[in-house]
């Protein structure tokens, strides 16, 4: 497994419940959390999720005086993770890393089944994240606009991997071919995790991949990055041209993590959760951690995250029509 050196030490963390910890109702009358709890994260590991939720959780352990578990089911287009958090018991004890997908999942598939807008109830954004355009060491091209130029050449032939069909890292290269007029082959992967290895081990000589799963690779010489998805560089990574300044002008891709919970938990659950998450998200320690990775905390309230959610279901369908991409 590859993965940034310090979550291994968050793995063994989150164990020892607090007797002074505050309870809340679960809306059954028995105090909440008086058992574990899980974060259902819809990707494999080492993918960015993965790494956001295994931040939060040790934290949460301790906060909330209850076991806060990381529990990867992936597959689908993060479809799997989804809907078994969706149709989770209401009570508190389910919880979701929902990822960008939840807004980009209805303009590339026909059926989904779940709404995220109506079966999830937001509790907090946790944080915003640039991708990185990656490619093999042995692939020959060293930027941008090399990559550009060997796809025009050889149109549809060129690989490249992704999390699964319509997950974010995929969209963000499908509006980079759109607007550089290029083609490379889709292979859809199941999680963020198995692309990265994907293109790590050679099989594969392309990907856009979460930066948290991805920029300890690119340290170590196994992947070669040529460009961020944001809009400006990433502070933990300087050198790292954006794709807009490296040959492609006004490219813009982002992805986000936030904690959602099933439509119907209790409000004061929501509440605490969010209390507690923002809490932990905004520790220097972990703001530093995560902006070293490509990520900004955003640790807001329900509110807003519901907000953004709506208006990057709107973006994404817009995108989608845009690039001509039919819902399969």
């Amino acid at each position: 497994m590859i993965e940034p050196a310090w979550v291994g030490c968050l793995l063994l963390a989150g164990i020892a419940p607090l007797a002074t910890a505050q309870s809340v109702s679960s809306g059954s009358g028995q105090a909440w959390p008086s058992r574990l709890i899980r974060i259902i994260v819809a990707t494999s590991p080492p993918g960015g999720a993965d790494v956001v939720a295994r931040t939060v959780a040790p934290g949460l352990s301790e906060r909330l005086g209850q076991q806060v578990v990381v529990e990867n089911r992936a597959g689908a287009s993060t479809m799997i993770g989804h809907e078994i958090a969706a149709k989770a018991p209401p009570d508190g004890y389910t919880l979701c890393m929902g990822i960008s997908t939840l807004a980009i999942n209805p303009a590339t598939f026909r059926k989904v089944p779940y709404d995220a807008l109506r079966d999830f109830a937001p509790i907090t954004q946790a944080v915003k994240q640039a991708l990185l355009l990656v490619v093999h060491p042995s692939f020959p091209v060293k930027t941008v606009k090399e990559l550009v130029a060997i796809a025009k050449r050889q149109p549809g032939v060129i690989n490249y991997s992704s999390p699964g069909f319509g997950t974010n890292p995929q969209m963000g290269m499908e509006l980079f071919l759109y607007m550089t007029g290029t083609r490379l082959y889709h292979v859809p992967y199941r999680g963020g995790g198995e692309s990265i290895i994907a293109v790590v081990s050679g099989h594969v000589p392309v990907t856009v991949a979460s930066m948290l799963g991805t920029i300890s690779n690119v340290r170590a010489g196994r992947l070669r990055a040529l460009g961020v998805t944001s809009a400006t560089r990433v502070p933990g990574a300087p050198d790292i041209p954006t794709i807009a300044e490296a040959g492609v002008p006004g490219y813009e891709s982002a992805q986000w993590y936030g904690l959602v919970a099933p439509t119907g938990t209790p409000r004061d659950i929501i509440l605490r959760v969010n209390k507690e998450a923002v809490a932990i998200l905004r520790t220097p320690e972990i703001m530093e951690r995560l902006a070293n990775d490509g990520s900004q905390v955003v640790a807001g309230t329900p509110e807003e995250f519901g907000a953004f959610m709506r208006a990057e279901t709107e973006k994404w369908a817009k995108v989608a029509k845009a690039a001509g991409i039919k819902p399969e």
